[in-house]
């Protein structure tokens, strides 16, 4: 399977949408799209994840450099990680939560939470 990140906006929101497999292979197109998108201005970036069906430990140091991009610049990183992503849920959520690496993050179900300043994140 191969990636696909499509790109739109949110009111004050970049978005990006990601699906297909997250891996050593795909993961530079990610981490490009993350820094165009700070270089055109954007400092608040969701990343849409539950498109995702696989991701390894490349998928997340780019999503681990995506966090550290957008507070170096104060801006604000938020994913969505829905509970019943995937088949089976979501497969980044159970990667991120194997790894002990979740709680870094602000997740949220869909976009609209994802792009609402009152929504609360989901508990990792």
């Amino acid at each position: 399977m191969s990636l696909r990140v499509l790109r739109e906006k949110r009111g004050e929101w970049a978005v990006l949408r990601v699906e297909g497999e997250l891996d050593l292979v795909t993961a530079p197109s990610v981490r490009q799209q993350v820094h165009d998108a700070v270089a055109d201005g954007r400092r608040n970036l969701v990343l849409d994840l539950a498109g995702v069906q696989f991701c390894d430990s490349s998928g997340v140091g780019v999503l681990i450099a995506a966090r550290r991009l957008m507070r170096s610049c104060a801006g604000r990183l938020r994913l969505i990680l829905p509970a019943q992503g995937a088949e089976d849920g979501s497969h980044v959520n159970r990667v991120l939560a194997a790894l002990g690496v979740r709680r870094l993050f602000d997740c949220y179900p869909d976009l609209e939470s994802a792009a609402d300043d009152a929504a609360e994140p989901l508990s990792a």
